[in-house]
């Protein structure tokens, strides 16, 4: 989106990064150029190939700007003297024991070397912050461009084999431990005996799939877990209810797509869910199961509440940057940085 709408503004672009990007999303045809560098997603030896790549192709830019940690301490290790950085922070660092002993220096590295730093939740922004970092902002996160509806609820539903008048609960996620799916399969397997009993399904794909199978059938839990799925958007048309369980997430798509599409939603306070939803969504605690159970009935016993909540959800999505606003604030933030580089230098103001 970025590349795209820098392009359209007349600006050179050019996106260096892991070759299976370029085929997933197509920056050529979006009009930048595209530099395959292999940046894996933990340090490794490596990194010098890396580092050594993105040198040879940032030598004539006038700002980088890195996205995630792992890119930002490459960038970091690459850029010429006196080109400014920029680093988006799209995740906090989970990591635990020996894995968070070798993250954390390299936290403060990236912190400390972005001469502007974009993060995209208030909790990631104090954490930079408190690593150092110097000109630290709230990066504007675009509303994801509602996608077509192709099939209505009841061929959604009769697909899964939902039964007519029976709920619909759904979630979506790659399947890995920040999700927290596993507080959603043990609510769930408390709520088995309700009568009609919930349909449960989780869409996506990933290394936690074999321990959520595993504890959906040890708890029992009517839980369906649907692979990858393309159809999201029929999905969530179908759903009565939303679950988002995650331990952690900064603005998640999943959850913007929900409101956006007048679902009603019980997800986690964590990361910068509760300043982006508002009162659009029921916020509850990260692996409190019974407060998901709670939550989960007695918004499926109160259809008046669940269109209320669809109503409060629809309204706060209205208010979320679009992409317009988020490159403004990138454009605004390279001027200003190509600006005070070029002062440095001695050099004439730069022209956006």
């Amino acid at each position: 989106m970025l590349a795209e709408g820098l392009v359209a503004r007349g600006h050179e672009v050019s996106v260096h990064g892991p070759a299976a990007t370029e085929e997933q999303f197509g920056f050529t045809a979006r009009g930048a150029r595209f530099l395959p560098v292999e940046i894996p997603a933990s340090p490794q030896p490596s990194d010098v190939l890396a580092v050594r790549a993105l040198r040879r192709g940032v030598r004539d830019a006038d700002v980088i700007h890195a996205h995630s940690l792992r890119a930002g301490f490459v960038a970091a290790l690459a850029r010429p003297a006196g080109i400014p950085l920029v680093v988006t922070w799209h995740n906090l660092v989970l990591a635990t024991g020996l894995r968070a002993k070798l993250y954390h220096p390299l936290e403060r590295r990236v912190a400390r070397a972005a001469d502007v730093t974009l993060a995209v939740s208030s909790d990631l922004v104090a954490r930079v912050q408190e690593l150092g970092g110097r000109d630290v902002r709230l990066a504007k996160v675009p509303a994801p461009v509602p996608k077509p509806v192709r099939r209505d609820a009841g061929q959604i539903r009769a697909e899964l084999g939902i039964e007519p008048g029976q709920p619909f609960v759904f979630a979506c996620g790659r399947l890995h431990p920040q999700k927290g799916f596993e507080t959603l399969v043990s609510a769930a397997a408390r709520w088995r005996d309700r009568d009609p009993e919930p349909f449960t399904a989780i869409a996506g794909a990933g290394p936690s799939y074999m321990s959520l199978a595993q504890r959906i059938s040890e708890e029992h839990a009517p839980v369906h877990l649907l692979g990858n799925r393309d159809d999201v958007p029929d999905l969530l048309g179908a759903a009565d209810l939303v679950v988002a369980t995650s331990v952690w997430e900064g603005q998640p798509l999943f959850v913007q797509e929900t409101l956006a599409a007048g679902v009603p939603l019980v997800s986690t306070a964590v990361g910068g869910v509760p300043e982006l939803v508002g009162d659009g969504a029921r916020l509850v605690e990260p692996h409190d199961v019974d407060a998901v159970h709670d939550t989960v009935l007695a918004l499926l016993d109160d259809p008046v509440a669940r269109a209320e909540l669809a109503r409060a959800g629809r309204e706060r999505a209205a208010t979320w940057p679009t992409e317009h606003d988020t490159v403004d604030q990138a454009e605004a933030v390279y001027a200003q940085l190509r600006g005070g580089s070029r002062a440095k230098r001695g050099e004439g103001p730069a022209v956006g």
